[in-house]
């Protein structure tokens, strides 16, 4: 499902260069989940943002069910991002002046999807917020406002899952019950999922751990 070799990503600075990654080679079966874990600044954002075909490599390659994403055309890569990817990020990037209910539609209108908000309103009841489809944002909680952000995510059924932190701005109790419904969703939907993730716990829920140390991939128990 998700397949990258030899991924290397190079940033000027000033009048010399950075590596943030250095030839970073996996794979991931379909279905799995994989934490990406490593101390700050050891290239784990830069890593996600890769995968999800927001940001080029300087080098390398990345494959999702089989069609290298960067031997697109940026047209193409947004069409993979719209039909295949779903995103949960740490600040949920909600869109303020729409309601839980329009949030969650938002992606399936963008694809011509009739059915947007019957499809939006299950979702919403699948992460127990039926009663909160017509609040706003700033009207909800913390963990509100992610399960908001898990729906929109999952709704368009998604054949991979890229959470960054997804529990980073979250209490304990509200992080575990985030953390149990993003993996009970990824159970029901057979979603591949890629987390990157401060909180072993986390971690350790995953099928999969691979740890970054300044842009190397020093540790990994996936399957060779």
């Amino acid at each position: 499902m998700l397949k990258i070799e030899e991924l290397n990503k190079i940033v000027a600075t000033g009048e010399s260069s950075l590596q943030i990654l250095k030839d970073i080679s996996f794979s991931l079966q379909k279905g799995k989940s994989l934490a990406i874990v490593g101390e700050s600044g050891s290239g784990k954002t830069t890593l996600l943002g890769l995968l999800a075909g927001l940001d080029k490599p300087t080098s390398g390659k990345v494959s999702i069910d089989g069609n290298s994403i960067f031997e697109m055309s940026e047209d193409e890569r947004a069409l993979v991002r719209k039909n295949s990817v779903g995103f949960v990020f740490q600040s949920f990037q909600l869109i303020e002046g729409l309601t839980a209910l329009e949030n969650v539609m938002m992606p399936l209108e963008l694809r011509g999807d009739m059915n947007a908000k019957e499809k939006a309103l299950s979702q919403l009841e699948q992460v127990g917020l039926s009663e909160r489809v017509h609040h706003f944002p700033n009207q909800l909680s913390g963990g509100e406002q992610q399960r908001v952000a898990i729906a929109r995510a999952f709704v368009c059924n998604p054949q991979v899952l890229f959470a960054d932190e997804p529990t980073g701005n979250l209490d304990t109790n509200t992080g575990k019950k985030v953390v149990e419904l993003m993996f009970d969703l990824n159970r029901k939907n057979n979603t591949t999922m890629v987390l990157v993730t401060h909180d072993i716990k986390l971690a350790s829920r995953c099928d999969y751990k691979i740890s970054l140390s300044a842009g190397k991939l020093i540790e990994s128990d996936l399957p060779q």
